[in-house]
């Protein structure tokens, strides 16, 4: 089961001190396997994550036929060729079932590349991934053309008839969701003309930066994204930035113990990834952040934390897109701030990993947290101290992490079932914790 014992930091008069650069960027990772693999010229990524998630990416390109050597902590895409359908590169028929693991990512984005082809396809996941839904990108891939059949008509596994004659479409999406969009923007690079997705909300947008600096042809104004194909992919030659969302829980940590200090360096400060530091100073606390330089389109920069008296906040749908993978965290850090913390329209959090609502309220509370659970949210009076005891990561790395840190701050040890699925996005994370926790 892979169980983990964090032992409370209270008391001790030790803090969270020293400085770090998170792991690797998963959502850019993933892109950039993506549009490395797309694309017939070499490619050289520097410093990907290869974790679960984005080794299920690298491994799905593989079987289709690209050609990617690790080197140490670089991949190496070796040149390709071209198709007959577009300026893209061309990929083989998979000759079994293209396994997708616990990567919902991978399965979403792979099913728009997967449309465009001139051959079958079937794209299969584990148990998890397997109950995550799947409607909302099968409709604008079946309305530009793809023949696409489900369980349910909702479940993986996926069977793809696909198209190389695919038509763009006009796309307004019910939700804010970057795997929707991001599986409509590639299956967009193989048909002529223009395809549009619009969004209630601003979503990620690394695969419209990443598009844009790899020479597609796209226009991004507000919520609504214009790509007209059949797109040109130059090959890539980029570093991955730190991941904004590995660091939270770190910086989580900093402003909830006494004596801490920490510095993190290189991380990526995408202006739709930072919706969790807008939080945390509108919480009140003491963060400082410093842009240094860009890549592949993305703001990087470092951050600066230090222990914070925190203040309750109302978060609503409109907050949820930019800070949906730091709920659980979030939650933690409410249950030491003053106030009440209500969480809404964050509906989406029923099928991440795990149903995360449920998951983050049902585990808090066996701590001690005072907390209840909404359709669509929870609610979170603070502050309140916790305390330590067994508490289930239901396989989801986020809620492991978080429970870890929900750990530092009880009184008394936390066993954590489960903890070795922090390994999909953060294998380093019980390494680096102990050592900025001064715990050799």
């Amino acid at each position: 089961m892979g169980n983990q014992i964090i032992q409370s930091l209270v008391g001790t008069g030790k803090g969270i001190l020293g400085e770090f650069t998170p792991p690797p960027d998963k959502s850019i990772t993933h892109r950039a396997i993506i549009l490395a693999s797309l694309s017939p010229k070499k490619s050289i990524i520097k410093n990907p994550l290869l974790s679960g998630d984005c080794l299920s990416t690298l491994n799905a390109f593989r079987k289709l036929g690209v050609p990617i050597e690790q080197r140490g902590n670089e991949l190496f895409v070796s040149e390709g060729k071209r198709s007959l359908f577009s300026p893209l590169r061309e990929l083989k028929a998979p000759v079994s079932p293209i396994d997708c693991e616990n990567s919902g990512t991978t399965m979403r984005l792979l099913a728009g590349v997967l449309a465009a082809q001139n051959f079958e396809s079937e794209l299969v996941g584990d148990s998890s991934l397997s109950r995550r839904p799947m409607r909302r990108v099968l409709e604008p891939l079946r309305q530009m053309g793809a023949a696409i059949s489900a369980r349910e008509d909702n479940f993986a596994p996926l069977k793809i008839k696909g198209n190389p004659h695919l038509k763009p479409i006009s796309w307004k999406s019910p939700v804010a969701s970057a795997q929707v969009k991001s599986a409509i923007l590639l299956a967009a690079l193989f048909p002529r003309g223009k395809t549009t997705v619009i969004e209630p909300e601003k979503s990620r947008d690394h695969t419209e930066r990443m598009l844009k600096s790899s020479g597609a042809g796209i226009q991004i104004k507000g919520n609504r994204v214009v790509l007209e194909g059949p797109g040109s992919l130059k090959g890539l030659h980029v570093k991955i930035p730190g991941d904004c969302s590995s660091a939270a829980f770190f910086l989580a940590a900093a402003a909830l113990v006494s004596g801490s200090r920490l510095a993190i360096r290189d991380v990526n400060l995408n202006p739709t990834r930072t919706g969790f530091l807008s939080l945390l100073k509108r919480m009140k606390a003491k963060i400082n952040l410093s842009s240094i330089k860009e890549a592949l389109g993305e703001p990087l920069g470092n951050i600066k934390m230090t222990p914070s008296s925190l203040n309750a906040v109302q978060i609503s749908k409109k907050d949820i897109p930019s800070l949906i993978d730091e709920i659980p965290i979030l939650a933690v850090l409410a249950t030491q701030a003053k106030g009440k913390t209500v969480i809404s329209g964050a509906e989406e959090l029923r099928v991440k990993e795990s149903d995360r609502i449920h998951s983050v309220v049902t585990e808090l509370k066996k701590m001690g947290a005072c907390i209840q659970e909404k359709k669509d949210g929870m609610v979170i009076e603070g502050p309140t101290p916790l305390k330590g005891t067994k508490v289930k990561s239901y396989g989801d790395h986020r809620m492991a992490m978080s429970l870890a840190i929900a750990g530092l701050i009880a009184e008394g040890a936390t066993e954590i079932e489960d903890f070795d699925c922090v390994k999909i996005s953060f294998p380093n994370f019980l390494p680096q914790l102990k050592r900025l926790c001064l715990r050799n």
